[in-house]
């Protein structure tokens, strides 16, 4: 499965979170994120991603692996995704590093999740704060088979974002990785 989607930065978060009560009840969720990599930085340096999620919701708690290939599309920073639920986040750590990675980076993500069908697709969009760096995010994505699929996905991806009041000028394809990484070189 790819993952068609888009993220920007946004102006006004009273006015988009309204926007989106509108499509959909809104779930407030904490990710605790953490990445993985060996010491070649073998896989930041081929744009994939080995992650660890831990979210702690209204539901309880609970753990996912993601693997994400290279961008399928460089534009929009989609890729190609792979996650599993995970009963024992610990073990998998201790698999991960037996396996030869290290974990290089993580942090936390203040989340507000809407779940809702727009063009005829599913779609999740997703409010975040990331407390090391300034500012609110939307991400809002869907997921297509394959390639051929992403461009139309994309567009309605854009048609949905420009409902809520987010243009082109507002996408970013910056990774909370990068900066938060950034931060902290800054204050160190």
């Amino acid at each position: 499965m790819i993952e068609a989607e888009l993220k920007a930065r946004v102006r006004e978060p009273a006015v988009v979170r309204s926007g989106l009560e509108q499509m959909a009840v809104g779930r407030d969720e904490v990710y605790w994120d953490a990445y993985f990599d060996t010491s070649g930085a073998d896989l930041d340096v081929n744009d994939r991603e080995l992650r660890l999620r831990i979210v702690d919701g209204p539901d309880g708690t609970r753990s996912l692996l993601t693997y994400k290939e290279a961008r399928v599309d460089e534009a929009s920073g989609s890729k190609p995704e792979y996650e599993t639920s995970v009963g024992e986040p610990e073990a998998v750590r201790a698999m991960l590093g037996g396996l030869g990675y290290a974990e290089t980076m993580a942090f936390e993500k203040r989340c507000r999740n809407y779940e809702f069908t727009a063009y005829g697709r599913r779609m999740l969009a997703t409010l975040v704060r990331v407390p090391e760096i300034d500012g609110t995010y939307v991400e809002l994505e869907t997921k297509v088979g394959d390639e051929g699929e992403l461009r139309d996905a994309l567009r309605d991806v854009r048609a949905v974002l420009g409902a809520l009041g987010i243009g082109e000028g507002d996408l970013t394809a910056e990774l909370y990785t990068d900066a938060v990484r950034e931060r902290r070189t800054r204050e160190s």
